[in-house]
């Protein structure tokens, strides 16, 4: 009795931890990147909550969703938690990080303060998809505001957001030709994105309406 009753034991122990297991990697499959990171009707058909989260973004602060969804290309290729990589220390022994940067957008300590207290949003997070779709358009809405920049230029709004709206207003990004090729490819993704989106747009909006996606 005492071994059969080990053996029942042992056997839920087995079944609980396979089921933990499978949990732990739905989970971790939930947050990995998108599988066509190059396409955006792909990358909305694989994270419904991504669509979702991106038009109503749009829908309140007026930068694009192939916009916000370019700037987090290329801040993070999608991955939650990333950060910048720490500097070495005699060439071989980890250090510090350059910065505080952290999530799908990069997004430094003081900024993302500053946002949750404008927005009153105190639990959003950096690695939280939807909370950082709102941030970009937060800031792209006080870019525009602040230093007259379209809402739909990827490039410049890009810039700004590097730089910091100040820095972007000062031209702190002119004598910087490595940040200007990156804001200009920012601008290409976007608008690649934008193509894109206008393709798939409407039968992504009449699934959602439908409740099939």
């Amino acid at each position: 009795m005492r071994s059969r009753a080990r053996g029942l034991r042992g056997g839920r122990l087995a079944l609980g931890l396979g089921l933990l297991a499978i949990y732990g990697l739905g989970g971790a499959c939930a947050t990995a990147p998108p599988r066509e990171p190059d396409d955006l009707c792909s990358i909305f058909k694989q994270r419904r909550g991504w669509f979702r989260a991106t038009r109503e973004s749009a829908a309140r602060w007026g930068v694009p969703e192939a916009v916000q969804v370019a700037i987090i290309h290329q801040e993070s290729r999608f991955v939650a938690g990333a950060r910048p990589p720490r500097k070495r220390f005699l060439w071989i022994f980890p250090g510090a990080r350059p910065s505080s940067a952290y999530g799908y957008g990069q997004i430094l300590d003081g900024t993302w303060d500053e946002y949750r207290r404008s927005v009153g949003r105190r639990g959003a997070a950096r690695d939280d998809f939807g909370d950082v779709v709102d941030f970009i358009g937060w800031y792209g809405d006080g870019a525009h505001r602040r230093a007259g920049i379209p809402k739909d230029d990827a490039g410049s709004l890009y810039l700004a957001y590097h730089e910091g709206i100040g820095g972007f207003t000062r031209g702190t990004h002119t004598g910087k030709d490595w940040l200007l090729a990156v804001a200009r490819k920012v601008s290409r993704r976007s608008a690649l994105y934008q193509k894109q989106y206008d393709a798939c747009r409407e039968s992504l909006a009449r699934k959602r309406f439908l409740g099939i996606f």
